[in-house]
This record gives C-alpha cells, sequence and structure tokens, in this order.
C-alpha cells in the first residue's frame, strides 16, 4: 500500500473515463459540500477519501473488477460512499429497496451474484441476516451503523486503508432490478458499461458547479433519483442534500434552507404538495427552486397544471425507465400540448407499432417502441427469453400504449404489460398472486392495478375462493394482512374483490387485462 502511487487526472475525461470525477473535484475543492443529509454530511473531500478506502477494504477482501455488490441503505452518506467506490472499482452495484422482505431481499443478493452485501443495521437488520443466508456467495458482509450478527463493521472495515486516489481505477457501474409482468424482478444488464452520464436527461436548467444545489427527494435505490439526484450532480461537482424520508412540508423548508436549485420528483409528491394548506405554502421561500424533473409515473393534466400555477413553468417530464427509452418535455411545450412526455430525446427514435409490428399513423394507438441504442443496450440478467420478449428486431419497448402526434410527441394511453405503477413504484401483479395462492381460501387470484388519484395505481386482488366458501369482509382483511407477512407492504393489496369465475383464455390462463379494464373502462 505505501508504495502505491495515486493517479492524477488531467482532465475532467480522463477521470469520467474510469468513474472518478468525483476525485477530479476532491482534487480541486476538497471542501466543497457534497452531501448534506440528517444522518451526517460529507464534503467533496471527505467522499473521496472514503470511497477509495472502501474500493481497497473489497479488494483486500477478495473482490476483483466485474464482481456484484448488494447494497440495502436508506438515503444516507455511506450510500454515496459505496457507489462511488463501485465506480471507480470497476465493480457493479446493486441497490434494494430496504422495505423488501427477507425472502424478496435475498432473491436479489444472490441473483445478481453479489459477491459483498452492505447493509444498513437497525433498519433492516433482520430482513439482512435473513437474506445473507439466502445467498451464501455474498460472503464479504459490512453493516452501515448498527451491527448485524454474522456482518463485520463497515467502519471498522474502512479505518485502516488508505483513502488516496487508487493508482488502478477501473469504471464499474450499477445493475438495477425492474419488475415485469411475471415472476421475479430481474436485472437490468448492459455488457458494455455506459458512461456515468450517459443517461443524463435533456435541460433546459443544466446543473451547473458554484450554482446549483439538489434536493434528493427519493429513494436512491430507484433509478431515476439514483441517476437523476446523485450520480449526475457527484459526476459536476455540486452539493445534493438527501432527504430519508419525503415529507412535503419538510421538502419546502429544505428548498428554502439550502437554496435547493435542481428536485425529482413523482405524481404522489405533487398530490400531497397541493394539499397543504395555503398559509404552509406561503410560508417558505421557494424562489430558488427552477428545475422540477418528473416521470416514473403519469402525471394527471390537472395536477401538473395546478403544479406549474403555483411554482411557475419549471416541471420537465421525462418518459424512460431502467431499460432505457427516453422522451423528454419542457414546461412550454407542455403547455401546448397538454398531457405529451414529449419528443424522443436525441438519439432516440420512437415508433407506435400494431401487434403485427407495423408502423401506424399519426394519431393511431399502438405499442410504444424505442431504437435500440448502438452501445449499452440492455438485457435480462441471466433471462434470454425475457429478454427476446421485450425486443421487435432492433426496437424495444417498455409494454406501454400510445400515439404520436403530426409533430411527432408522444401521448401515452396506457400499457399493455400487467405492470402497476404505484406512487411511482413498479410492482409486479404476479407475485402478489403467487403469495395469495398460498392462503387455503383461494382457488385463484389477478391481482391489477386500479386508479389512484393520489398514487396513480394501488393494488387490487380479485380473487376466486375455494369451493365451500363465501366472499366477507373479514376474509378480504385476512387476506391483506396475509399478503403483509410476506411481502413488502408497498405490494400488498389495498383492497380484495371476490370474483366467483375469473375470465380465463382458451387455454385456461386468466386474462388479466379483463379483469383490469373493469376498473379503468
Amino acid at each position: 500500500m505505501g508504495a502505491e502511487k495515486p493517479a492524477v487526472f488531467e482532465t475532467p475525461r480522463d477521470a469520467l473515463a474510469a468513474g472518478m470525477l468525483i476525485a477530479f473535484t476532491a482534487r480541486d475543492s476538497p471542501e466543497r459540500p457534497a452531501i448534506l443529509s440528517d444522518r451526517g454530511n460529507l464534503s467533496y473531500g471527505e467522499l473521496n477519501a472514503r470511497a477509495n478506502q472502501l474500493a481497497r477494504a473489497l479488494r483486500t477482501r477478495g473482490l476483483a473488477e466485474g464482481d456484484a455488490v448488494a447494497l440495502m441503505c436508506s438515503n444516507r452518506p455511506e450510500f454515496a460512499e459505496v457507489y462511488a467506490a463501485c465506480l471507480r472499482a470497476g465493480l457493479r452495484m446493486t441497490c434494494l429497496n430496504f422495505h423488501l422482505q427477507a425472502d424478496e431481499a435475498g432473491y436479489i443478493v444472490d441473483d445478481c451474484e453479489a459477491r459483498a452485501f452492505i447493509a444498513e443495521g437497525g433498519r433492516v437488520t433482520e430482513v439482512a441476516h435473513a437474506a445473507a443466508a439466502a445467498a451464501p456467495k455474498a460472503s464479504v458482509r459490512l453493516t452501515i451503523g448498527e451491527s448485524i450478527p454474522g456482518f463485520e463493521s463497515y467502519a471498522e472495515a474502512l479505518a485502516p486503508e488508505s483513502g488516496e486516489d487508487l493508482p488502478d481505477p477501473v469504471r464499474g457501474g450499477t445493475m438495477l432490478y425492474t419488475s415485469g409482468t411475471t415472476g421475479r424482478p430481474k436485472g437490468v444488464y448492459r455488457r458494455e458499461i455506459p458512461a456515468p452520464e450517459a443517461a443524463a436527461t435533456p435541460s433546459r436548467e443544466p446543473m451547473v458547479r458554484d450554482e446549483s444545489v439538489v434536493l434528493c427527494t427519493g429513494p436512491l435505490y430507484h433509478a431515476a433519483p439514483l441517476q437523476t439526484n446523485l450520480n449526475v450532480p457527484l459526476q459536476r461537482g455540486i452539493t445534493v442534500v438527501l432527504m430519508d424520508r419525503w415529507d412535503a412540508e419538510d421538502s419546502l423548508r429544505l428548498v428554502e434552507e439550502h437554496k435547493v436549485t435542481h428536485t425529482h420528483m413523482v405524481a404522489t409528491m405533487f398530490h400531497r404538495l397541493l394539499a397543504l394548506p395555503q398559509d404552509v405554502k406561503d410560508r417558505y421561500d421557494i424562489s430558488s427552486l427552477r428545475y422540477v424533473l418528473h416521470g416514473a409515473a403519469p402525471t394527471p393534466v390537472h395536477i401538473k397544471q395546478a403544479m406549474m400555477d403555483w411554482l411557475g413553468p419549471k416541471l420537465f417530464e421525462y418518459y424512460a425507465a431502467t431499460e432505457g427509452g427516453g422522451t423528454f418535455i419542457t414546461p412550454e411545450q407542455w403547455l401546448e400540448k397538454p398531457g405529451s412526455v414529449g419528443p424522443p430525446n436525441p438519439g432516440r427514435v420512437v415508433e407506435i407499432l400494431d401487434d403485427d409490428g407495423h408502423d401506424l399513423g399519426v394519431g393511431e394507438v399502438g405499442t410504444v417502441y424505442f431504437n435500440r441504442p448502438e452501445q449499452g443496450a440492455f438485457e435480462y440478467f441471466k433471462d434470454a427469453e425475457k429478454t427476446a420478449s421485450a425486443y421487435r428486431g432492433d426496437r424495444f419497448t417498455l409494454g406501454d400504449h400510445g400515439y404520436l402526434d403530426e409533430d411527432g410527441y408522444l401521448f401515452l394511453t396506457g400499457r399493455t404489460s400487467e405492470l402497476i405503477i404505484s406512487a411511482g413504484v413498479n410492482i409486479y401483479p404476479a407475485e402478489v398472486d403467487a403469495v395469495l395462492l398460498m392462503h387455503p381460501s383461494i382457488a385463484d387470484a389477478a391481482c391489477v392495478g386500479v386508479p389512484n388519484e393520489e398514487r396513480g395505481e394501488e393494488v387490487k386482488a380479485v380473487v376466486q375462493l375455494a369451493p365451500g366458501l363465501e366472499p366477507s369482509e373479514a376474509l378480504a382483511a385476512e387476506l391483506i394482512a396475509f399478503c403483509r407477512t410476506r411481502l413488502a407492504s408497498f405490494k400488498c393489496p389495498r383492497s380484495v374483490d371476490f370474483d366467483p369465475t375469473l375470465p380465463r383464455g382458451d387455454a385456461g390462463k386468466v386474462q388479466r387485462n379483463k379483469v383490469r379494464e373493469r376498473y379503468w373502462s
């Protein structure tokens, strides 16, 4: 260690290629605030040193370029440390929703082939301990904060390591898990690691060092907050304010306190902000806020218009997913075309196809497809069949329906897939079905997303009872409670309907689309 000669980067491009733009900022402005949070703060110098220490600690414990690291952690400074360490050590980071149950978390840690599992003690102690038992390949186990049985202290692992820049950095990346229509979540894997800022959303108000402050409102285990509220600002030397749990009034307080300029939100947050009493809204000076990016779930036109009436033309919208895609619309464009998610991003092509793969004309509704990028195309990790189902030649779909207007602007009309999106979170209906079918009263089940004004959608269980049983409110409550002991709460049904004969196709499979239509027609 003592003989190492730290890497020196002459230009930001060199640092970017090695996943060490944070190191470039730390060299020039070590005292610049990088992370501000209720769980502690980090300057760029401190963040850079901690990332180097962790990278060395993982290497000492046997991890090498291409290995995977699973992280189960809330929005706190250590999340940024792990992310930065993976970027410069050639590691593939998979972050887990810390609301998952042990079986769900264990599946992801094992499936992503993690060699190291880093978890936050206290918040997920029991889940992490059980998940680690299901993922024996993750032999390196570090706990942030409170102890977890079988885990080594994160702080103690870093303590003896040097904080000097690595002499041999290798750019790493992420593999996030996304929901779909059947089975378990799958990792969105790219054989070619895209540049850390490759997925940055176009902007009329770009983040600029010395002028911008970013507020992270959502959990960093989600792709959008991770990319827009952590990755991009840290690559540009910008301060990030982390919220551990989102609260409408507290977000206004933080904007005023830190003179926040940029943030990312989802439609549910808009609902709750608009519901604040007027005197609460008037209490805070949020004039510094000039850019609110939103996506992840459809925002009703009247809600977005109300936000614009309040904030002014500061809402920028995108349409994309972990897999890719990409449209973007400015406030001015949206006011001219309310309801649109915009034209395609540079380098993207949007096409509307019918069920036979034929191009549809202006105003005709079909499945939305994007062109496959020349570099960094996705595949579902270890699932060739699922990958193939997402592509049609050199085009892929996220499973949504929509149409293009005469100017090439995309309007979404619904989904062809069974995916449920509630408050911006993707939910597998089949995963919830599988739990319901474990209950002795259930003969069959078809969970669907139904309209919810605040959340966009909520999960409804439509069930067929076993012979001889009768529907009741007590049984409905029992089924919801049954799910809550086996699934993360955000996946659980909020209501139950009973159906003596679920609709089925010729092969006997439940036709979920027909069940869903009842609630959306």
